[in-house]
């Protein structure tokens, strides 16, 4: 299941995608920008949130392996 990390890194990913595209479909240079700095932000959150996931993926499997 995914954490919130990397459900607010594929908003921030959508968001940059459609702020690209208002950009590039009105000529505006900054909000296409502003659009490719949000994706690039979401990529690396929702890349955070999958180390944590799976970091504590790993630790809670191994206290069950430790328990049995």
């Amino acid at each position: 299941m995914q954490n919130k990390d990397e459900v607010k890194g594929k908003l921030d990913q959508v968001k940059g995608k459609i702020k690209q595209g208002v950009g590039d479909a009105t000529g505006n240079e900054r909000l296409h920008s502003e659009g490719v700095a949000d994706e690039v932000s979401g990529d690396v959150q929702e890349g955070a949130g999958t180390v944590k996931r799976k970091v504590g993926e790993a630790v809670k499997d191994l206290g069950d392996r430790i328990k049995n």
